[in-house]
C-alpha cells in the first residue's frame, strides 16, 4: 500500500488515520461469472430454441432492452445460472454490450453465479424469521446436509443459502424453495421438507402447486406459463388478511380520494 506523499493523495489530518477504500472483487470471492467450466456458446439446436423463446419476451416490450430481465431467466432456465453463454445471448438479443448485461446480472440476487441444484433452498435469517428461529434452522440444515457453509450437496440436488426478506413475516419463519414459500418452518419441518427433495418425493408448498425444479422456476420467472395444477389457486391466509379484518370489524376505512376527512 502506498503512502500518501507516493500516491499524491492529500496527507490526512493531523491526528486522523488514512482510510483506503478497495473496489471491485475480492481474489477469495465466490461468484464469479466466468468460470472455467461454464459454457460460452450454445450448441445451433439450443440457440434455436432460445431464439424462438426470447423473440416472443421481447415482442412484449416497446424496446428489445426492456426485455433484459425476462432473458436473463430464460438463459438461467437453460443453464441452470448465468454463464458467459447466456451474457452473450443476451447481449447479442436486446443490443447490448456484454459488460452491460452481466452488470444487471451481478445486481440481482435472484441471477445465480454459480452452478446450483435442482432445488435451492433459501432460509431467511433478516430480523424477524432469524428471531421465531431462521437462525437455528439453517445452522440444522447446514449440518443436516453436511455442509460448512452455503453450498450444494454432492449429488447436486439441494443448494442451501441464506436469503434476504421474502415479505412474508407474517408467517415467519420462512423457508423458500425455488422461490415457493413453506410457512411457519422449525428446524424438524425443515429437515423432512429436505429429505423429501434428496429422496426425489414431491413436495408442496405452504401456498402454490407441488415444486418444479429450479430450472423450470426460471422459466415461469422468464413469462412463460406455469403449468402446475393449481399454481395460481391459492389466495391468501389468514395472518395476512388480519388488519384487513380488524378494520372491517371496527368500521374503519381510508379517506375519499382528495378529502381532508379525518377517519
Amino acid at each position: 500500500m502506498s503512502t500518501p506523499e507516493q500516491s499524491g493523495r492529500p496527507a490526512p489530518p493531523r491526528g486522523g488515520e488514512p482510510v483506503f477504500l478497495e473496489f471491485g472483487q475480492k481474489p477469495d470471492e465466490a461468484g464469479a461469472i466466468v468460470r472455467p467450466d461454464a459454457p460460452r456458446t450454445y450448441p445451433e439446436e439450443v440457440l434455436a430454441r432460445l431464439t424462438a423463446d426470447a423473440e416472443q419476451i421481447v415482442a412484449r416490450y416497446p424496446q428489445a432492452r426492456s426485455a433484459l430481465l425476462p432473458l436473463l431467466h430464460l438463459v438461467q432456465s437453460e443453464d441452470g445460472y448465468i454463464t458467459p453463454a447466456g451474457i452473450e445471448f443476451c447481449a447479442v438479443v436486446v443490443g447490448l454490450s456484454p459488460a452491460e448485461v452481466m452488470a444487471v446480472a451481478t445486481f440481482y440476487s435472484m441471477y445465480r453465479r454459480t452452478p446450483t441444484g435442482r432445488y435451492l433452498v433459501g432460509v431467511c435469517t433478516n430480523t424477524l424469521c432469524a428471531v421465531l428461529g431462521g437462525d437455528e434452522i439453517y445452522a440444522s440444515l447446514l449440518d443436516h446436509l453436511g455442509l460448512d457453509g452455503p453450498g450444494t450437496t454432492a449429488d447436486g440436488t439441494v443448494t442451501l443459502e441464506h436469503v434476504e426478506c421474502n415479505a412474508a413475516c407474517d408467517y415467519a419463519p420462512v423457508v423458500m424453495i425455488n422461490w415457493e414459500f413453506f410457512d411457519n418452518q422449525t428446524p424438524e419441518s425443515a429437515r423432512r421438507v429436505v429429505d423429501d427433495l434428496l429422496a426425489d418425493r414431491p413436495v408442496t408448498p405452504t401456498r402454490g402447486a407441488p415444486l418444479g425444479t429450479c430450472r423450470d422456476t426460471a422459466r415461469v420467472l422468464a413469462g412463460f406459463p406455469d403449468t402446475r395444477p393449481g399454481a395460481n389457486d391459492t389466495p391468501p391466509g389468514g395472518p395476512t388478511l388480519v388488519g384487513l379484518l380488524t378494520a372491517r370489524e371496527h368500521g374503519m376505512r381510508a379517506p375519499a380520494p382528495g378529502s381532508d376527512e379525518e377517519v
